[in-house]
């Protein structure tokens, strides 16, 4: 009999939606007014039905706007519609490839799934996939999860080198568990990735993930020694989040077209727009952490800074601010804590810090949109288009 064990204290999880059935539906205010209206005048005037049934059905038709309304998709709905199935076929096999006969590796794995996600990084296998020609459920399935358990297993040690306690509006494994427990399952999501590449039986994507966690590992250390420095530049910057975020978009990207058996000039431009999208998706998330809607994001506004990160946003404000500015922010940076994140937040909006991230991002973007070029044209193709511009325009 295995021994679970006990998490330190419970996850705070999110208070679930109400399910169907729970209470009552509830109309906005405006219309429960309105109805409450026309039973009124029903009961003041019974003779005028005419009027009444026809201010009954425009309420009703404004109600029906709403539903429509709300039921609309979201821009990332759009961009998944067109590999719904494949999709669908790699949430199964994420659950079925993180079984384990350890317990503490399955507790741990399902809170993670419970935990969510946009999971970006398995949608961008499966499009650029299909954009180069995959069938339906193809090998791209288990590629997208090889990519999947690598950025999981990345979070889990980022969350215990950073000290963090929360992520995607829950406790942090670690938080949860204890440092130890986490790096171990971090441990075991790496191997089990190299588990399913050797299934895979492609030499060249495993020497491609092989380089990419080696590089990704590279950049954490990178990072490391980045953290309360505030000479840090802009191009030291821009070499670690290359390495430590957009060096996995880039080899996901790259996987699919191998596995596709695209050409050569089709695998190296899906190479490129994997680069310049992780590349933009990871400017915009800097500047997010002094501009975000925390509860979107599942991270408290000034992480970085807490960390004593030095981000673009940070790293523009002290080339251009002023001296008392400058010194501010330095401080800031040594220190790490959030005691100055007020001032800090206000000399980087003074000195158009977060433009100026903004616009590069959106350069990266566009760079990733030139790369595509050589791809034929297809609804995988404009999924990847629009990937890249929700990538810049996103809230969270």
């Amino acid at each position: 009999m295995q021994r679970v064990l006990s998490p330190r204290r419970h996850p705070r999880a999110g208070q679930p939606p109400p399910c169907a059935g729970d209470e009552p539906s509830r109309r906005p205010s405006a219309v429960q007014d309105d109805e409450a209206h026309a039973r009124r005048r029903a009961r003041a005037d019974p003779n005028d039905a005419a009027t009444d049934r026809k201010f009954s059905r425009a309420v009703n038709a404004g109600t029906m706007r709403q539903d429509m309304a709300a039921q609309q998709p979201t821009p990332l709905e759009l961009i998944r519609a067109p590999v719904g199935v494949d999709l669908a076929a790699a949430d199964l096999a994420i659950r079925r490839e993180l079984a384990s006969d350890v317990a503490l590796v399955n507790q741990i794995a399902e809170y993670i799934i419970q935990s969510g996600g946009k999971r970006l990084r398995p949608l961008l296998v499966l499009l650029a996939a299909r954009a180069a020609g995959a069938e339906q459920r193809g090998p791209q399935i288990p590629a997208a999860v090889v990519i999947e358990f690598i950025h999981t297993a990345t979070l889990l040690h980022d969350d215990v080198v950073d000290g963090s306690h929360q992520r995607r509006g829950r406790d942090t494994a670690n938080e949860v568990w204890g440092n130890a427990a986490s790096v171990l399952v971090g441990d075991f999501l790496y191997s089990r990735a190299f588990q399913i590449m050797v299934r895979l039986g492609s030499q060249r994507v495993m020497q491609i993930m092989a380089d990419a966690t080696n590089t990704i590992a590279e950049g954490e250390v990178l990072q490391l020694m980045n953290a309360g420095d505030p000479e840090t530049t802009e191009q030291r910057y821009l070499e670690v989040i290359y390495r430590k975020t957009a060096k996995l978009f880039e080899a996901g990207a790259q996987i699919a077209a191998v596995l596709a058996h695209a050409s050569p000039e089709v695998e190296l431009a899906l190479a490129h727009y994997g680069r310049h999208l992780g590349l933009a998706f990871q400017l915009v998330d800097d500047a997010l952490d002094y501009r975000g809607n925390s509860s979107q994001r599942g991270k408290n506004l000034g992480d970085d800074l807490a960390e004593g990160k030095p981000t673009l946003p940070l790293i523009h404000a002290l080339r251009t601010g002023s001296d008392a500015e400058r010194a501010l922010i330095r401080r800031a940076i040594e220190r790490g804590g959030l005691d100055d994140l007020p001032a800090v937040t206000r000399a980087i909006e003074s000195t158009g810090g977060l433009e100026y991230t903004a616009r590069l991002a959106q350069s990266e973007a566009d760079q990733a949109l030139k790369a595509l070029e050589p791809i034929p044209e297809s609804a995988h193709k404009e999924s990847l288009r629009q990937l890249a511009a929700f990538a810049v325009v996103r809230t969270y």
